[in-house]
């Protein structure tokens, strides 16, 4: 787009573009004066030739594969040095560091912690060990020791029972020859039946130790291991969640020096067009996740620009563009466009915008955050018969322009084509070579008695005639 200066007449409800002087002598090769040697009015003959739909914006150069270096410190910390922007750094560079003496203090607290829980595992592993010991002592000791003790009672009761029977068997047969009284058998009968009651005394105690004493015992030592089993794996996750959180804490004190992993040039957040993250300074808190740094990968850069609504709908990706870097001109091709409108409001002058990325090719010198203008083709119109927008006049009935005939001036009714701030395609109503007056509403009373008429498409068309776009004109 020029540089010219324009004035914008709204009269009525039309609208007319009247080119500025400047723009004027941009022309002027083309326009032809009238013969009076007092020029009234100018004049521009039609001709065909190209034109060239372009929309213009600036934007800033950014990379489309930006590694980004975060806050990894949980809750946040307080940034004690960084590194100044544009430095260019290899893998493992320090690029940040943050303050340390929180995250060491909960790493004392939290060893104190852990420690202790692995002197609770260690006592709860003894309990098991015990326990287990336990079991094995008393099926290999105690319980062995009870039996052969109950079963040696009972040999001697039958050995006792054996004897006690040898001597009633005596003790009848000397009944029998009158050398023993009845009183006298009678008593061997009775320590027989003792005898006999002792052995059943001690089967049964043996019995009771095979049945019920020995489950007994067991399930009490079962009982104790299973206890001492559950308290050490208690222990044992106890141990493994402040381990846990030990490593975290170490791993957040790691989190405090952070170091480039890949080589490149580290920018601040702000030099991204597409971040809202403040800048990090010295003392300055940061939270978790929050972008400190960034480092673009320059093999990949775009330019980002906001492109109206009213010309949004017109875009395409890979359409060519046009890439300005001061004195450096690229070529690019649209490779994004935004679905969703970024906000409007007094801070964009109630503009409404959709972001539209531009990919460009590598060159030497390209930094994130230059400026740049792109010009975006729309479209490209060959042979066709062009008119200036300040020639047309814009009523009720449609689009007029006035042309110099050799019966004077006369008005055209004209239908347009596609258009932009400075050029209108003619579709019907003019041929080339036909000179039409510039700026109609200065010279021709008609001219200001239609364009004060109403009509419903001026608003349309004000709206239309208002965006940002520049021409191209080739003969």
């Amino acid at each position: 787009m020029s540089s010219t200066s324009r004035i914008v007449y709204r009269v009525g409800i039309g609208l007319v573009l009247i080119a500025g002087v400047t723009a004027i002598g941009a022309i002027a090769p083309r326009f032809l004066k009238t013969s009076n040697s007092a020029v009234k009015h100018l004049t521009y003959t039609t001709t065909l030739g190209s034109l060239a739909v372009t929309v213009t914006e600036n934007g800033a150069v950014e990379s489309s594969n930006n590694k980004e270096i975060k806050c990894l410190v949980q809750g946040g910390s307080t940034v004690l040095w960084v590194i100044e922007t544009g430095t260019l750094v290899k893998p493992g560079d320090e690029l940040v560091r943050l303050d340390q003496s929180k995250i060491e203090d909960k790493i004392l607290q939290q060893r104190i912690v852990y420690e202790t829980a692995l002197a609770n595992k260690i006592t709860a592993e003894s309990d098991v060990a015990v326990a287990e010991i336990s079991i094995t002592e008393y099926l290999e000791g105690s319980y062995r020791e009870e039996r052969s003790l109950a079963e040696k009672e009972i040999f001697e009761a039958e050995q006792a029972l054996r004897k006690t029977e040898l001597s009633y068997d005596s003790a009848v047969r000397l009944t029998a020859k009158g050398v023993l009284k009845g009183l006298q058998l009678e008593g061997e009968k009775f320590a027989v039946d003792s005898a006999k009651k002792n052995l059943d005394l001690k089967k049964t105690k043996l019995e009771s130790l095979e049945k019920y004493s020995k489950e007994k015992t067991m399930q009490q030592l079962r009982s104790t291991l299973r206890a001492a089993q559950a308290k050490l794996a208690s222990f044992e996750a106890s141990l493994e969640l402040e381990k846990t959180r030990l490593d975290r804490e170490k791993k957040q004190l790691e989190n405090c020096i952070v170091r480039a992993d890949t080589a490149g040039m580290v920018i601040f957040p702000s030099m991204a067009a597409w971040k809202d993250t403040p800048d990090i300074t010295e003392g300055a808190a940061v939270r978790e996740q929050q972008t400190l740094l960034i480092i673009p990968d320059v093999s990949k850069m775009q330019v980002k620009v906001g492109i109206h609504e009213s010309k949004v709908d017109r875009l395409k990706v890979g359409m060519p563009a046009k890439v300005q870097l001061q004195d450096l001109v690229l070529d690019g091709e649209v490779s994004e466009i935004a679905e969703v409108t970024r906000p409007a409001g007094w801070w964009t002058g109630n503009l409404v915008k959709y972001d539209t990325k531009v990919a460009i090719q590598p060159h030497p010198g390209l930094k994130p955050g230059m400026s740049a203008v792109v010009d975006v083709v729309l479209a490209t119109h060959n042979e066709v018969l062009t008119i200036p927008v300040a020639a047309i006049v814009e009523s009720k009935n449609g689009f007029s322009c006035w042309v110099e005939t050799s019966e004077g001036v006369r008005q055209r009714m004209i239908r347009l084509g596609d258009t932009n701030d400075e050029f209108s395609v003619v579709q019907d109503g003019l041929a080339a070579g036909d000179k039409v007056i510039l700026n109609p509403l200065a010279f021709v009373d008609q001219a200001q008695t239609l364009a004060i008429q109403p009509t419903d498409r001026s608003v349309k068309s004000d709206a239309k005639r208002s965006d940002s776009t520049q021409v191209s004109i080739r003969k």
